[in-house]
């Protein structure tokens, strides 16, 4: 909405922002509803569909009952949202315990530790290396091979830290005069100031374990782990409909094997992805500004 009482300038640079954010809306968008108009169409009018329809013709919903049946699927989202649930908690405790003892000026060798956290940005071990160590650690097959990946993200880590900086000493110094230690002023004190830090780290580590398929596809080799990602990879990359519909159906062109591939693959990618969407806006409300309006007072 445009401002009242604004010169001709700024009317003109009102509209060029909100038509801008508009058009990126739009092209962020539509590549999604295609799809879902793809998934939800009769597989008969999917080849003649392209790119830019965004409403189903002939609603079906024959391609979500396949997925929403299928094991390996089901299976497949289990092991995400654990791999997601698990792993993120994990990731967020420990940055938030490392970002606070950096943070904190008086700890002994900080700009040591701080160099070492540098180090790892710059000099990352290949995936080889990896590899052997999680062989020697005997994670092979475990699902802890990829949560324990990068436990701690370095930068990550200097947001948090940086975010911490900024919270002012008086407060820190109020809460310790009334007998506070060192883990109540952390969870008391600087946790609830820094949850704008924590939700945006938060959805970082979250969308990270989500959308991980390759640590996966190398540690895993019973299938009955493949969280989502791989089982998308297997059947949208490789085309393998018969591992959708079933090797027997596809033998007897039942309605299942008839199902056109493009659906099939519209409805997985959008089966994938509908859960970071659903959850992005809950995590937004945290997102706010202002948080530490008021504090020292």
């Amino acid at each position: 909405m445009l401002r009242k009482n604004t010169s001709s300038f700024e009317r003109v640079e009102q509209i060029l922002i909100l038509s801008t954010l508009f058009l990126l809306v739009v092209i962020t968008v539509q590549p999604i509803l295609n799809l879902l108009a793809i998934s939800l169409s009769d597989s008969s009018k999917v080849p003649l569909m392209s790119g830019l329809t965004i409403i189903p013709e002939k609603l079906s919903f024959d391609v979500w009952a396949i997925l929403f049946q299928h094991p390996r699927v089901l299976t497949g989202l289990a092991n995400s949202v654990f791999i997601a649930v698990v792993g993120t908690i994990l990731n967020v405790v420990f940055t938030a315990l490392m970002a606070w003892a950096l943070s904190r000026p008086k700890l002994p060798g900080r700009r040591i530790l701080f160099i070492f956290v540098l180090i790892t940005i710059v000099f990352e071990p290949g995936i080889i290396p990896d590899f052997f160590v999680v062989k020697k650690l005997g994670l092979i097959d475990s699902y802890w091979s990829v949560i324990l990946y990068k436990m701690v993200n370095a930068w990550y880590l200097i947001i948090l830290i940086r975010f911490f900086e900024e919270i002012p000493n008086e407060l820190i110094e109020a809460v310790e005069l009334d007998g506070a230690n060192a883990f109540q002023v952390l969870w008391l004190i600087v946790l609830p100031l820094a949850r704008p830090a924590l939700a945006t780290i938060t959805l970082f580590y979250l969308v990270y374990h989500w959308n991980d398929f390759l640590r996966p596809m190398i540690y895993f080799n019973d299938q009955d782990m493949w969280p989502l990602q791989v089982v998308l990879r297997q059947f949208v990359v490789e085309g393998d409909k018969a591992a959708m519909v079933g090797i027997e159906a596809m033998g007897n062109y039942d309605g299942a094997s008839q199902i056109n591939m493009r659906s099939l693959k519209a409805g997985m990618i959008i089966f994938t992805i509908a859960p970071v969407l659903f959850i992005y806006p809950l995590i937004l409300k945290f997102f706010t500004k202002g948080t530490m309006s008021g504090a020292v007072k």
